[in-house]
């Protein structure tokens, strides 16, 4: 029985240890990725631009939805880890190429 209690409260402390650094390389890793975009957008290569499907999508009777294309538009993008200054990442945006907008 004591053996069984040590082995949960390793478990605990290890897994609470195993949070809190993630917690840790979370915080950090916001800001770092900020400076390296800075300096990539002051070396003139920070950002980028993909091309997306925009569709209009009408919801209809039933549950049914009618797509209406709205041709390709080319969307600015970072190009660092997280979105900087408005703009998605370009990582994103090229998996996420079809933009609905419902109405």
């Amino acid at each position: 029985m004591a053996e069984d209690h040590a082995i949960e409260t390793f478990a605990l402390k290890l897994l609470l240890k195993s949070i809190g650094g993630l917690l840790l390389i979370a915080a950090l890793a916001y800001p770092l990725d900020f400076a390296v975009w800075r300096m990539r957008v002051a070396s003139g290569g920070g950002m980028g631009s993909v091309a997306v499907e925009r569709f209009t999508v009408a919801d209809l009777k039933g549950g049914k939805e009618e797509y209406f294309p709205n041709g390709t538009t080319m969307v600015a993008c970072s190009k660092s880890l997280y979105p900087q200054e408005g703009h998605n990442p370009c990582w994103w945006v090229e998996r996420h190429r079809e933009v609905e907008e419902h109405y």
